[in-house]
């Protein structure tokens, strides 16, 4: 059986990997980040497989599998938001609701990108005010990979590719690489002293 975009294909599940170890590494600590780790994981390795492998699923097949990517991604979001603050675990479940009803009908990628963007932004506003009143040492690192996230959407959306056997996705999968460890490393420096109190998943 031949792939359809073979480096898009291994970009995303390396991606899968390097998401599913940071998840690892901060699920004692941080299981609400840890799990958006998680679903960041899954949601690279239903992306791979449906990049690489849609030209031979039945449409059926091949939609259903690009909705659990997308809805990957959004739980990715919501657990994130959630683990940044009591308060935002309420606007993290309304907004993954209207996130999933609308993507009931909406396939675009762009979606995905607008709804982590509002996380990342909300996220971000949090660890700023972290840092400008403790100087918390996760702020940095956060800040930093809220950057990188936005240069790898701009890249994503404009197609901006290396070459034509690694296009724009599969650059985006790089960058999103970078992100993920510079999220992963605030993450770990937020000890129960600094972060929101996590609440546990039923």
């Amino acid at each position: 059986m031949s792939v359809h975009e073979p480096m898009t294909l291994a970009t995303d599940y390396l991606l899968c990997i390097v998401a599913s170890v940071f998840a690892a590494r901060l699920w004692r600590p941080f299981r609400l980040w840890a799990l958006a780790f998680l679903f960041t994981a899954a949601a690279s390795l239903l992306g791979g497989t449906y990049h690489g492998f849609v030209h031979v699923l039945t449409p059926l097949a091949a939609s259903a599998l690009w909705k659990a990517t997308v809805y990957s991604v959004g739980l990715a979001s919501f657990f994130l938001l959630a683990g940044s603050g009591r308060a935002l675990a309420v606007v993290a479940a309304i907004k993954l609701v209207v996130f999933a009803t609308w993507m009931i009908t909406h396939d675009e990628f762009l979606w995905v990108i607008a709804d982590y963007g509002t996380t990342l932004i909300l996220v971000g506003a949090v660890q700023l005010v972290a840092w400008i009143k403790r100087r918390a040492p996760s702020a940095r690192w956060v800040l930093g990979s809220i950057l990188v996230s936005v240069i790898g959407a701009v890249v994503q959306q404009q197609e901006l590719a290396l070459h034509r056997h690694f296009n724009h996705n599969d650059l985006y999968h790089v960058i999103q690489m970078v992100a993920l460890w510079l999220l992963y490393r605030g993450g770990a420096l937020m000890t129960t002293a600094t972060r929101p109190p996590t609440i546990r998943p039923m």
